[in-house]
C-alpha cells in the first residue's frame, strides 16, 4: 500500500493532511462522543445560538425602539412588578397605558419598505453664499400600500427630513430640497434613511441607501487684472542674472573664444573692433509663482477674516493658473502626532486647473502653531521649506492675517530665495487698504477682496 493510500485510510477521530506534489488533500472524519462530553459540545452550541440570538435582538431593540419607547417599556414592567409586589392599583395603570402606547405603535411597523429613491443635486461645486437645489423621488415598486414615512438626508453636519405620504402600488413622490452653502468647505450629502413609525415616534424602522454625493463650497474669488498675479509683464520669460550663450534675452558681446558658436557671431562689433565678437545673452525662465498661505490661526482675529485670506490666496492661484503660469500653492501639512514639534512639513495644492485648485481650497482649515498639539507650522517655517524644495521661483506671495507682525513677514521675505519679487497680502477687515514698501518686500493691506485686484492693477509689485 502506498503511502498516501495509508495515510487517507487513518483511524477515525484524527485530522489528516497529505501532500502529493504540491497539492494538500485534508480529510477529517467524525468521531463518536460520550455521553458526557457530547452534552457539554451540545451546550457549548447553545450557548453561542442563545449568544447571537440576544446580540441580534438588542441590535433589532436599539434600532427599532426609540429612547420613549424605551421609557414605556420600562414603566410597563416596573408598573407591573410594583401592582404585582404591593398591590398598588396607580402601577397597575401606569403599566395597562404604557403597554396600551407600545401595542398602538406596533401596526405602523408592519410590512416592508420596497422604494427606489433617487436624489440629483444641481451642481456638486458652489461658491460660498450660494444655493444647492435637488430632488428626491421615490417610487413604492412593491404590490402593496407603502406607509407614510420620512426620509432623513445628512447635509454635512445637519439634517434635512423630507416626509413621505402614503403611497400605492407603483405610485411617485417628488421632494424639492434647498440646500444652503453659506460657508466655504466640502459637504456630504448622504446617506439617505428612510425611516417608518408611529406620530409619536416610540416604534420606527430604517431603511438605508450607502450613496453620498459630495458638494464643493469654493471659496469667493476675485477676478483679477491680467498678468496681475505674476506681475510679469513678458511672454518669453524674465530674465535672470545668470549669462548664457544661447537664450532670447540680449545682454552684450564679448571677444570670441574656441568654442563658441558661429550664429553668435556679432558682425558690426567684429567690423568696428577688429577682434571677432559674439552674442551673450541673459538666461530667461518663465514666471513661476508661489502663493504662500498661512494657516496658524493666531495669526487671524476671527474665522471671517481667515476666509479672506483663503479667498485672497485661492485668486491669486486661479489667476495664475488660468493665465498658464508655473503656480505653486503651498500650505502646512497635517502632522503626526508622534513628529510635533520635531518635524515640519508643508504640501502643495493640485494646479492642474482652476476648478482642481478650488476644490482643494474648499478643504483648508486651518490652526494654532502654539498648541502642544500643534497641527501647522508658521509662516516663516513655510516659506523655508518652499526655498529648498523650490527652485527659480520669480515671486512669491505671502496671504496672512492682521495678527502677523511685519517682522515676521520680513523673517518669512528672507527666508525665500534672493532676487525675486516678493508681497505680502495681509487681510484685515475695516482697514484702510494700501501698501508699504520696503527692502524684503511689499506689503499690501486689503479690508475686502476686491482691494487685492484694485491694488495690483496700480501695479504693486512691480
Amino acid at each position: 500500500m502506498s503511502a498516501p493510500e495509508r495515510l487517507l485510510r487513518e483511524p477515525a477521530g484524527h485530522d489528516t493532511v497529505t501532500s502529493t506534489r504540491g497539492a494538500s488533500v485534508t480529510r477529517r472524519s467524525a468521531t463518536r462522543l460520550g455521553g458526557i462530553t457530547g452534552g457539554a459540545v451540545r451546550l457549548r452550541r447553545g450557548w453561542r445560538r442563545a449568544g447571537d440570538g440576544a446580540v441580534r435582538a438588542v441590535r433589532w431593540v436599539r434600532e427599532t425602539v426609540s429612547p420613549a419607547g424605551m421609557l414605556l417599556a420600562v414603566l410597563a414592567v416596573g408598573g407591573i412588578a410594583a401592582g404585582w409586589a404591593f398591590g398598588w392599583m396607580e402601577a397597575w395603570v401606569v403599566a395597562v397605558i404604557a403597554g396600551v402606547l407600545l401595542l398602538a405603535c406596533v401596526p405602523f411597523l408592519l410590512g416592508a419598505h420596497d422604494y427606489r429613491v433617487r436624489l440629483e443635486l444641481d451642481r456638486d461645486r458652489v461658491v460660498a453664499g450660494s444655493e444647492i437645489r435637488g430632488g428626491l423621488d421615490l417610487v413604492n415598486e412593491g404590490r402593496r400600500l407603502a406607509l407614510p414615512g420620512v426620509v432623513d438626508l445628512p447635509v454635512g453636519r445637519g439634517l434635512v427630513e423630507a416626509h413621505v405620504p402614503l403611497l400605492r402600488a407603483g405610485a411617485h413622490h417628488h421632494e424639492e430640497l434647498v440646500i444652503a452653502a453659506q460657508r466655504r468647505g466640502v459637504i456630504d450629502v448622504g446617506p439617505m434613511t428612510v425611516s417608518r413609525g408611529d406620530p409619536l415616534r416610540i416604534l420606527r424602522r430604517e431603511l438605508s441607501w450607502p450613496e453620498v454625493q459630495r458638494v464643493y463650497v469654493h471659496p469667493v474669488t476675485a477676478q483679477l487684472p491680467p498678468s496681475s498675479a505674476g506681475l510679469i509683464r513678458d511672454l518669453e520669460g524674465a530674465p535672470s542674472s545668470q549669462l548664457v550663450d544661447a537664450d532670447l534675452s540680449f545682454h552684450a558681446v564679448r571677444e570670441y573664444v574656441p568654442g563658441d558658436s558661429q550664429r553668435h557671431i556679432h558682425w558690426k562689433a567684429t567690423a568696428r573692433t577688429g577682434t571677432l565678437m559674439v552674442r551673450q545673452y541673459e538666461e530667461s525662465r518663465h514666471a513661476r509663482i508661489a502663493v504662500l498661505l498661512d494657516l496658524d490661526l493666531e495669526g487671524y482675529r476671527d474665522e471671517d477674516e481667515f476666509e479672506l485670506a483663503v479667498s485672497a490666496a485661492a485668486s491669486l492661484g486661479v489667476q495664475g493658473v488660468r493665465e498658464g503660469r508655473d503656480v505653486l500653492v503651498g500650505v502646512s501639512a497635517e502632522l503626526d502626532p508622534d513628529d510635533r514639534g520635531s518635524v515640519q512639513a508643508m504640501r502643495s495644492l493640485p494646479t492642474i486647473s482652476p476648478r482642481v485648485l478650488l476644490d482643494a481650497t474648499s478643504a483648508i482649515e486651518g490652526a494654532s502653531a502654539d498648541d502642544a498639539d500643534a497641527r501647522v507650522i508658521r509662516l516663516e517655517s513655510l516659506a523655508a521649506l518652499v526655498a529648498r524644495s523650490f527652485a527659480d521661483l520669480s515671486i512669491a506671495y505671502l496671504v496672512t492675517g492682521a495678527e502677523v507682525p511685519t517682522a515676521r513677514l520680513r523673517r518669512a521675505a528672507v527666508a525665500l530665495p534672493p532676487g525675486i519679487a516678493i508681497v505680502a497680502v495681509r487681510c484685515e477687515p475695516g482697514a484702510e487698504p494700501g501698501l508699504r514698501r520696503s527692502r524684503e518686500l511689499a506689503v499690501l493691506t486689503i479690508a475686502e477682496l476686491d482691494d487685492l485686484g484694485q491694488l495690483l492693477a496700480r501695479g504693486a509689485g512691480r
